[in-house]
């Protein structure tokens, strides 16, 4: 070690004698520690923290600064007016028995008349170090070689505040200058070390628009190929341990909390860690007789769309299932009204155990709903299930799958067993099977959802400057040189289209107005609001960032409210900036479920959770609204306005005999949907 330790500190002291004389009024002294005591007149009353830390590097490296002190008015004491944290940490050393009561401490005796004047100047005339003289100093201490563990006993913090100081050393020079400079804030910086490439560092930061250089955009920008194993449903499966086990790449950012800051680079290794995890469950499905069952860890809202849908009944339940049931549901009951009563205290253990419970009576209930089911006569050997993971991780599993060949041969053969019925009769159901549902959404609903679209579109407008130019260039064209008026989302006469709550009012608490509403402050504090001072300012603008301008601009113009369930306002805008309303809207009961009617919510839960459409049927509307939010949660779920227009048309459920499956499109639809999704 390179440094004096505290007793090598206390002999070099002591070797200079007891008493030296300083100046005229000025002496340096060795006190005993018990003589000393803190002083009403030193003048820094706060920021009497970190004293273990102190200490602990006292205790390693010695006390590096004297204590300045004025004798007691009792004669027998001094009273430390400069030093009050260094005090402290002697103190705590004496309690750790690390030090003696009388150890010698060097002080620095001052008049008692120029007390307040000794302290203030201490506190004033000094400079603090810049953070980033911190970060090299501590870098410049490991080049030497002393070890990380050293480092840390010598300042008294972990070994992990020690690597984060090392992490910040090793940023882009160029960034750490403007760090320095107070154009770059700690807090960007601890964004950008999540990655050492100081290439992509800069990148990150200089390349992007000054409204998206926030910690956590910067942050996102450089971990964009890579999977947030704190988020990623699949990753919460296989779990981070197994994900290394298997020789995984893993970054992890050491400045975010331990429930975050992990990313993991092989997403083809975790989704096969999670198709073998799934394995045992597919099997066990397997097992119920299903034609075909596959293990699809990301399986889709979107590709599970692909498939049509055996339709189960629900059959009563026997006597002994019933009292099975009733018993299970009570014992939930009072589970959930114990988590319930605030009048009793319960642990965050004892909540989760209850939880827990709560979970195991739920599978328990679900795998007795699931023996409830009936599916019609030959259906279960040729449909089949995919085994996958909700939102959270857990798995689910979407039963009574039929791909379209399969779905053909089901339909000939129930025709089939049907041969014999009048063929009049068999003419009207085959009719009824494929007419799509009657049932529809308000005009007042359809604004309403049509406004979150709305939003939601302004916003993916804005985040692709390119589309945001063609779709200028385009109404300019259309308007100017082809002397057309075909309509077009965009209000090229620049009115904000920003008062969508008169349609929706939830929709100013949406992800997407929130965000569209930062991105326009960001800009109105930057631009200059005099004309001539904005155009100067837009001149001098980089091209990156004028587009990215124009694209906020562009954004606020676009306008797709509809008062009916069956249009689809500036789909071709949506199509090309890959609008995906399921990343913008959640269906909940305020938000969808309570505005339509008991009908409609219930067609919605059949396709989400068919095994509880009987269940809840027997609820009143409110009950029903508030279940089908829940059990929507994670499921992907959105209502056909939301939905391509593919997707809608192939969720049109049939409405005929129970016993019977869901019916598709007609063949020639299907055929053509099919195309498009191979063209894709």
């Amino acid at each position: 070690m390179n440094t004096a330790t505290l007793h090598e500190t206390t002999a070099i002291a002591a070797a200079v004698r007891s008493v030296t004389a300083i100046g005229a009024d000025q002496e340096l002294l060795l006190i005993p520690l018990s003589r000393l005591r803190p002083s009403s007149r030193n003048v820094r009353k706060s920021g009497g923290t970190s004293i273990p830390e102190l200490a602990a590097s006292i205790a390693r490296v010695g006390l590096l600064q004297n204590l300045t002190v004025v004798l007691s008015p009792d004669g027998e004491h001094y009273e430390v007016v400069a030093g009050r944290r260094r005090l402290a940490a002697l103190k705590v050393l004496v309690k750790r028995r690390k030090l003696a009561k009388d150890h010698d401490v060097p002080c620095l005796l001052v008049p008692d008349a120029a007390a307040r004047t000794v302290s203030l100047t201490e506190n004033v005339q000094r400079e603090a170090m810049h953070p980033a003289d911190q970060f090299e100093a501590f870098a410049a201490l490991i080049k030497e070689g002393r070890p990380i563990e050293d480092v840390a006993a010598d300042f008294g913090v972990t070994p992990l505040v020690v690597q984060r100081r090392l992490k910040l050393a090793n940023v882009s020079p160029r960034l750490l200058a403007d760090y320095r400079a107070d154009a770059v804030t700690l807090d960007q910086l601890m964004a950008l070390v999540i990655t050492d490439d100081h290439a992509a560092q800069e990148a990150a930061f200089y390349e992007s628009p000054q409204w998206q250089r926030s910690p956590d955009a910067l942050r996102d920008h450089l971990t964009q190929e890579e999977i947030d194993a704190a988020r990623d449903p699949v990753a919460r499966f296989v779990g981070l341990d197994a994900y290394e086990q298997a020789g995984g790449g893993v970054r992890r950012d050491l400045f975010a909390d331990e429930q975050s800051g992990v990313f993991l680079a092989d997403a083809a290794l975790l989704d096969a860690l999670a198709r073998d995890g799934l394995a045992t469950e597919a099997e066990q499905v397997r097992a119920e007789g299903w034609g075909w069952v596959e293990a699809v860890p990301r399986a889709t809202y979107a590709d599970l769309h692909l498939f049509q849908r055996v339709r189960a009944t629900r059959r009563e339940p026997g006597k002994a299932e019933a009292k099975r049931i009733a018993k299970l549901e009570a014992e939930q009951a009072k589970l959930q009204e114990r988590l319930d009563d605030e009048n009793e205290a319960i642990g965050d253990d004892e909540a989760q155990a209850l939880q827990d419970a709560m979970d195991a009576i739920g599978n328990d209930l679900d795998a007795i709903e699931r023996k409830l089911l009936v599916y019609p006569v030959g259906a279960v050997p040729r449909a089949g299930a995919v085994v996958s993971l909700d939102s959270k991780g857990a798995v689910v599993v979407h039963r009574g799958l039929l791909r379209e060949d399969e779905a053909k041969a089901l339909r000939a053969q129930q025709r089939g067993a049907h041969a014999g019925e009048d063929v009049h009769e068999a003419g009207a159901q085959e009719r009824l099977e494929d007419e799509p549902s009657a049932l529809a959404i308000s005009e007042k609903l359809a604004r309403r959802l049509s406004a979150h679209r709305t939003a939601a579109l302004q916003a993916e407008v804005a985040r692709h400057p390119h589309i945001a130019l063609v779709a200028v260039v385009h109404r300019l064209a259309q308007r100017i040189v082809l002397d057309g008026y075909h309509g077009s989302p965009l209000n090229i006469s620049a009115d904000p289209q920003d008062r969508l709550e008169q349609h929706a009012p939830d929709v100013v608490e949406s992800a997407a107005a929130v965000g569209m509403c930062k991105v326009r402050e960001a800009w109105g504090q930057r631009l200059p609001k005099d004309s001539e001072a904005l155009f100067a300012e837009l001149l001098a603008l980089p091209q990156s960032e004028l587009l990215s301008l124009l694209a906020v601009c562009v954004g606020f113009t676009v306008s797709a409210i509809t008062s009916r369930e069956g249009d689809r306002p500036a789909a071709l805008l949506a199509q090309v900036v890959n609008l995906d309303m399921g990343q913008w809207w959640t269906p909940t009961a305020a938000g969808y479920f309570e505005h339509v009617s008991k009908a409609k919510a219930l067609e919605a839960v059949q396709a989400f959770a068919p095994g509880e459409v009987h269940r809840l049927a027997k609820l009143k509307k409110a009950q029903i609204a508030a279940e089908a939010e829940r059990l929507a949660a994670g499921s992907g779920w959105l209502p056909a306005m939301f939905r391509a227009p593919e997707a809608a048309t192939q969720e049109a459920a049939p409405q005929g005999d129970a016993q019977e499956m869901e019916a598709g499109a007609d063949d020639e639809r299907a055929d053509e949907t099919q195309e498009m999704h191979e063209a894709v």
